[in-house]
């Protein structure tokens, strides 16, 4: 399906200060739900940023697993919605991958054990791994206050996912 109408892209309910999640139910834009959906979208595109300095092919299965993790992130689990009962593809396979990739690079090139200033000793590539980094952490702690104030127990494979992705993203910054 193409996109040829500005009804198919603008729904208009932004306009009073509301957004919908997955399964159509409505929240305002402030709500803490849309900061974690927000940050993990900046964290997409800046991967996408890094990918193109880096051509570091495994960035392209970081943003799937983002993508993956907004639905799950966006899907109340409680909700009578069709959406609700949608298969995610964000599991432990995703968290493996990032363990074993930077079990991997440290093998391959080990880093020194002191303090680095972010993008400043790296190169360019580094220095967009180190803004994707420190993009990551802000997004860890925003999934730890949504799970903490929406009780949202499915969440921890998420939070675990960011955590990690933010020790590889280190660890890419420094061998990159």
């Amino acid at each position: 399906m193409k996109i040829t109408n500005m009804s198919q892209v603008t729904t208009k309910l932004g306009d009073k200060g509301y957004s919908s999640n997955y399964v159509q139910e409505k929240y305002r834009k402030d709500n803490i739900l849309f900061d974690v959906l927000g940050t993990n979208d900046e964290l997409s595109s800046w991967l996408g940023l890094t990918y193109h300095y880096s051509q570091y092919e495994p960035i392209l299965k970081f943003q799937a697993a983002l993508q993956s993790m907004n639905t799950l992130i966006a899907t109340n689990p409680d909700a009578d919605h069709p959406n609700a009962k949608l298969t995610q593809t964000f599991n432990e396979e995703a968290l493996k991958f990032l363990e074993d990739e930077e079990q991997r690079l440290l093998l391959e090139k080990p880093i020194e054990a002191r303090f680095v200033l972010p993008g400043s000793e790296a190169s360019l590539t580094g220095a967009y791994f180190d803004m994707s980094r420190s993009v990551c952490r802000r997004a860890e702690r925003k999934i730890v206050k949504f799970i903490a104030e929406t009780k949202r127990e499915d969440l921890w494979l998420a939070l675990k996912y960011i955590n990690r992705l933010s020790d590889l993203l280190f660890v890419l910054a420094r061998t990159k």
